[in-house]
């Protein structure tokens, strides 16, 4: 027997709307969750290319004037691919009609994006001993 003010396929007769399961509430708010993570991505992974960007041509300047050559700017290089490929991923999966979404893609994103942003702190690390010599 269904519960009061509920029919038989899951609707209320209150509102119309369809009941869900909890397991179908989990799912529905682990798919917004996963949505909202990717529009967070995408913005913030495209600027900090430029980030990188700007910090591989510092570099070069300061080797030019100082004469130091230093593996930050390679680091960096490397970590501006890394937010390349977070934020194209991230475009990719949100430009996706949302019942054929690419989950993958979300999570390819999701991982470039920690990736670099813990190469960029490494990175901050070899710029500041380098700069202290």
């Amino acid at each position: 027997m269904p519960a009061l003010g509920v029919s038989d396929r899951g609707t209320s007769h209150v509102t119309g709307r369809r009941e869900y399961s909890e397991a179908e509430r989990r799912e529905r708010r682990q798919i917004a969750l996963d949505e909202r993570t990717c529009r967070l991505i995408c913005p913030v992974a495209a600027a900090l290319v430029g980030v990188c960007l700007t910090g591989i041509g510092l570099l070069r300047v300061v080797a030019v004037v100082h004469g130091h050559e230093t593996l930050a700017d390679d680091i960096l290089s490397v970590d501006a691919v890394l937010f390349l490929i977070a934020t194209l991923a991230s475009y990719v999966a949100i430009r996706r009609q949302a019942h054929r979404r690419v989950h993958w893609l979300e999570q390819i994103a999701d991982r470039a994006f920690i990736a670099a942003m813990l190469l960029l702190t490494f990175a901050c690390f070899v710029i500041t001993y380098a700069v202290s010599k």
